[in-house]
């Protein structure tokens, strides 16, 4: 299909960019412009404007900018030839076919389009009718609205094995058969229908048009669910349910929620999370998380608390791996054992589920955890087969950087857990790239800040402050782990000079011992502010990341301190990233340059939105 500039022009001329973004987006006359809340990013005062005569809109806050098709890509999530085909529909105008196979295919496919639409429209009259009174009380019983119901379009298959045929009849045989609506079996005998005594759920594309369906029985039965077969409108490992719903909202809500099932999407978006998919009834494909990473740089995949939760988020981690690229991940959420995103939000509301998705692991932490957990590490053959297993991992990322770091933080964490900390004196690694040097008294000291050049005080806002002083009072708590941690503390700089001076008392003390106690903390501080404000902070009431439900939650506790730390110490790397990726646009201008300030920007908005979650995160008491 050949495309001219000359007629992409015409299609933007012909389509209004204020009604097209209004559409979604509450937006206002302002002069020969009109001006909304930026939809890619959060804001209270309107900085996005719309500019109809030019045909481009513009955030002055986030730098998001383009024209009507970029507006169907990027926000609503279309791919390229899909946004242009729904902007060329509304505009009453032919997209231009390759060749007559082409174009054939293309009417082939409107017709399974239609057939798709009618199935919708009669299983949903069956569900309002005399027969569907089973299906109704089901979705009463599961706590689903009728707004609900009426968004998600869901209907219902009578038991009967030829009704579905009889009323769609028009269509003929042949076409409802390739459609996957009804089933040719072999022999003389004649077709029936595929679905029959289900609750029905509608599959629809990015486009929202109806391309199968998903069939719950509805009493006792085999299988639980029965989706459509492939067909030339519908291929299952390309596609997820809720996309052409998610996809949009995901662009607003900054993240993509992937769970087990069509219920667990449904519940989630009755619960006002609208960007949450499922994969129809099989593991996560490449195909999907490609998908996934068009609507955000790391999904988070919600799974179930059991053995079969667990594992399906395994084998979608060794799925991923071989895909990662820079900034592309996965992240894992884990729901209470015997849960499922319904039942938690039933028994303790939305908020319950917000703070599962806030607790996600990333994903080289879950397979850390996985893999340390597989089996018993007692013996040195344990141990060194867990090495193996982890260098399995490290050897399916095909990215170069990607898989360099992936083994720095698998000898990091395998190192922390079997061998000695390191000697008292810091390794010339550390004394070169950190800058610490002993004073003529032979005392650790950090290096004076670099000339010229200001970089960002972590612990001048709110926030972070909240954030820092709970790292603080965990390391005073657990001073084991400066040293684990000390490459990444003395990177730090801090503006509260008093938090200062306690960070840089731990970290020499760390030089000076194998082995730092609290109470060696506290001596090497004296009287004065600094060691009354370490004291306040060796309080029960003293904000820091402490288990607060089981004994078990010990290495959970350990693992937000890990990322806590990580995340503050990447805060000043993005920001220069940022200001640099800015400078270079603003410079030479060039989709290039744009979308390399872009991603830069997306980072750096998921870097403060991370740590924003960290310091609200309940574990912080």
């Amino acid at each position: 299909m050949s495309l001219s500039p000359q007629w992409l022009d015409e299609l933007r001329a012909r389509t209004s960019l204020s009604t097209l973004i209004g559409k979604t987006v509450k937006v206002q006359k302002a002069g020969r412009e009109y001006k909304a809340c930026c939809p890619f990013h959060n804001e209270k005062t309107p900085s996005f404007t719309i500019n109809d005569e030019k045909g481009f809109y513009h955030c002055f806050g986030c730098g998001a900018h383009g024209d009507a098709i970029r507006w169907m890509t990027d926000h609503r999530g279309l791919p390229f030839m899909e946004a242009v085909k729904e902007l060329a529909a509304t505009a009453g105008m032919e997209v231009p076919a390759a060749d007559p196979r082409a174009a054939k295919r293309a009417e082939q496919a409107k017709g399974l389009h239609e057939a798709m639409a009618a199935a919708q429209s009669f299983f949903e009259d069956q569900l309002g009718g005399l027969d569907g009174a089973d299906a109704r009380a089901y979705l009463h019983k599961r706590g689903i609205t009728d707004a609900t119901r009426r968004a998600f379009g869901l209907g219902y298959s009578s038991d009967a094995r030829g009704k579905l045929k009889t009323a769609l009849r028009d269509f003929g045989e042949p076409m409802l058969i390739e459609a996957g609506l009804l089933i040719d079996p072999e022999g003389e005998r004649e077709s029936y229908d595929r679905f029959r005594g289900r609750l029905m759920l509608p599959i629809r594309d990015i486009r929202g048009r109806v391309i199968a369906f998903g069939g719950r029985i509805l009493g006792t039965g085999e299988p639980k669910y029965l989706n459509s077969p492939d067909t030339p409108l519908f291929d299952k490992g390309r596609t997820l349910y809720n996309i052409d719903r998610a996809s949009p909202a995901s662009r607003s809500a900054g993240r993509i929620i992937v769970v087990e099932g069509y219920m667990d999407v449904i519940a989630l978006a009755q619960a006002g999370f609208a960007e949450a998919v499922a994969p129809l009834g099989t593991a996560l494909t490449e195909h999907q998380i490609e998908r996934l990473w068009k609507m955000a740089d790391v999904p988070i995949l919600c799974f179930d608390g059991d053995t079969a939760g667990q594992k399906a988020a395994i084998r979608a981690a060794a799925r991923a791996l071989p895909l990662l690229r820079p900034g592309l991940s996965l992240c894992f959420a884990t729901l209470p054992t015997g849960q499922d995103p319904d039942d938690l939000i039933r028994a303790e509301g939305p908020g319950a589920m917000e703070a599962v998705l806030a607790a996600a692991e990333p994903l080289v932490e879950r397979l850390w955890r996985h893999e340390q957990n597989t089996v018993p590490l007692d013996t040195p053959e344990q141990r060194a087969a867990l090495k193996q297993r982890l260098a399995a991992h490290t050897g399916a990322i095909q990215h170069p950087d990607v898989k360099a770091h992936y083994v720095q933080a698998f000898r990091e964490r395998y190192d922390a857990l079997f061998f000695a900390r390191p000697a008292a004196s810091p390794s010339p690694r550390h004394q070169r790239g950190q800058g610490w040097q002993r004073d003529r008294r032979g005392n650790w000291k950090p290096p004076l800040p670099p000339v010229g050049k200001e970089a960002h005080a972590i612990g001048a806002s709110g926030m972070e402050q909240r954030l820092l002083r709970a790292i603080l009072a965990s390391l005073l708590r657990h001073p084991e782990q400066i040293v684990i941690h000390r490459e990444a503390l003395c990177s730090l700089r801090i503006a509260d000079p008093h938090l200062a001076r306690l960070l840089e008392a731990m970290i020499a003390a760390s030089f000076g011992k194998e082995t730092v106690e609290t109470d060696g903390l506290l001596t090497i501080l004296g009287q004065g502010e600094v060691y009354n404000m370490a004291k306040g902070m060796l309080r029960a009431d003293t904000f820091t990341f402490t288990p607060h439900r089981t004994a078990a939650d010990s290495d959970r506790a350990l693992r937000d301190l890990n990322e806590a730390i990580r995340v503050m110490a990447q805060g000043p790397e993005l920001e220069t990233a940022l200001a640099e990726a800015t400078r270079r646009a603003k410079d030479n201008l060039t989709e290039e340059t744009f979308a390399e300030q872009q991603r830069a920007h997306r980072l750096k908005m998921d870097h403060d939105r991370r740590l924003a979650e960290l310091a609200q995160s309940e574990d912080i008491i």
